[in-house]
């Protein structure tokens, strides 16, 4: 019976519509992938209105530490729950409950040195990612309270991945949604009524994400379908924490590497800014709203995307390659059509869009029009560099995969900033994201024009479609 359901769940996956497959399996992606972006999005909107654009600075200086946390997430996550599918396929349930054990263990672990770190290196810490002096006070403010809160994040990621893994997706999406919301609410009431300042919209963060990390851990020990949470394995072993690195490492160098760029990019914000009219303080705020604002639209997009990794999978693996190439043309339209529409808004609305981040002075709306209109004209071609990364991914071809998910960031992007400021000042770092999105087009047209010749000789040869 259930080898039935499994070439049942195959058929569908090489046979139904690849409109409704994309709908059917991006929802869960963008959902999740949206309230990623929004936990961010929101403690700017009310630190905004209720305290002015140096709370704002303070949360994108701050915002490396997420980035740090995530790094460390995915890898246990991201290699914990690869590992724990790899060994139920074969059958060998013991082991896969000892990798989840070894997970909880290591996500515990990490959460708590991130967190005596963030606390003891605090100020060196917040210096080295950005804060300016002016800024300095609310980043110390709000990152000593969201940081207690970092062992319940790592843990939460965790978790959820488990869950995922164990084949409750929706559950997953649930507990992320209610977390979210529990900080929307909080938000509001901690930095308005409370007038609790930058340290309430810190303190609504960690309880939302405390309440995910609850949820899931209360979901686990009597609700997983496939595996079981025992004592006995709540012991590290170094083959099966190996293991667990071995298949989560990829995940976590793209966000080490956005790390590195984000330090390296709140650096060259901070000098250029000041040789400028702007200052310092207006620029390290505005360039974290406009890549968050721009995080949003990427959400949809990635989440799209995302949905495509196993019906490439399935449909590569079984030679239907005419199938393949619908799938990706499909999702190139679709995620080209989204990109245009977010431009659109980007570019047409940029003061309403600054607006809902408080109403500031007019040197802090030039600046911040001018970094929307620079920074995100050419977003509509990010969809197509993200959905051929995945590809190639899912396919098998590893190095094209990291490649391609390497060079915007670590390839283009750092050499712009490095370089073009000495010619153009802030506007050089400004113009360092276009021109960093143009090149990481043209690699990836490389890429794809290059598989699709040798896909098309397949086909040609006489593969199934």
């Amino acid at each position: 019976m259930e080898e039935t359901n499994v070439l049942q769940e195959e058929n569908f996956l090489g046979t139904e519509k690849i409109g409704k497959l994309l709908l059917k399996f991006s929802i869960p992606g963008i959902v999740s992938m949206l309230v990623n972006s929004i936990y961010n999005l929101v403690d700017q909107i009310f630190i905004g209105q209720g305290v002015g654009y140096l709370g704002n600075g303070a949360t994108n200086v701050t915002f490396l530490f997420v980035i740090l946390c995530l790094a460390v997430a995915l890898l246990i996550s991201g290699g914990g729950a690869a590992n724990m599918s790899l060994n139920l396929g074969r059958g060998d349930r013991d082991t896969a409950e000892r990798v989840i054990g070894n997970a909880i263990v290591l996500a515990v672990s990490a959460g708590i040195i991130i967190l005596v770190i963030g606390e003891v290196f605090n100020t060196p810490l917040l210096r080295l990612f950005g804060a300016t002096d002016a800024i300095l006070p609310y980043a110390v403010d709000y990152s000593r309270i969201y940081i207690i809160g970092i062992p319940f994040t790592t843990m939460g990621i965790v978790m959820n991945d488990i869950i995922r893994a164990d084949g409750n997706p929706a559950f997953s999406m649930i507990t992320m949604l209610a977390g979210c919301i529990t900080n929307i609410v909080l938000d509001y009431i901690f930095v308005f009524p409370l007038q609790m300042g930058v340290q309430g919209a810190a303190l609504a963060t960690i309880i939302g994400q405390i309440l995910t990390f609850v949820m899931a851990i209360l979901y686990m020990p009597r609700r997983l379908r496939t595996v079981s949470v025992r004592k006995k394995n709540l012991r590290l072993n170094g083959e099966i924490c190996g293991k667990i690195f071995s298949l989560g490492v990829s995940a976590a160098v793209n966000q080490i590497t956005m790390l590195i760029v984000q330090i390296i990019l709140n650096q060259s914000i901070i000098r250029y800014g000041a040789m400028s009219k702007f200052g310092a303080d207006i620029p390290i705020t505005v360039f974290g709203i406009v890549m968050k604002v721009n995080q949003i639209m990427m959400s949809v997009i990635m989440g799209i995307c995302g949905a495509t990794q196993p019906l490439f999978g399935y449909n590569y693996g079984a030679n239907k390659l005419k199938r393949v190439k619908s799938i990706f043309k499909m999702t190139t339209l679709v995620t080209f059509i989204i990109g245009l529409l977010g431009m659109a808004c980007l570019q047409l609305f940029p003061e309403q869009i600054v607006s809902i981040f408080g109403q500031e002075n007019e040197l802090y709306n030039e600046f911040a029009v001018t970094c929307f209109h620079v920074m995100t004209v050419f977003i509509f071609v990010m969809g197509f560099q993200i959905l051929s990364s995945i590809y190639f991914q899912s396919v098998g071809k590893a190095k094209n995969a990291i490649v391609l998910s390497l060079s915007r960031q670590f390839m283009f992007l750092l050499p712009c900033i490095l370089i073009l400021p000495l010619f153009f000042g802030i506007y050089g770092i400004m113009a360092s994201y276009p021109v960093s999105d143009v090149l990481a087009l043209i690699l990836t047209i490389v890429l794809v024009v290059r598989e699709s010749g040798r896909i098309n000789k397949a086909i040609a040869a006489g593969c199934n479609d």
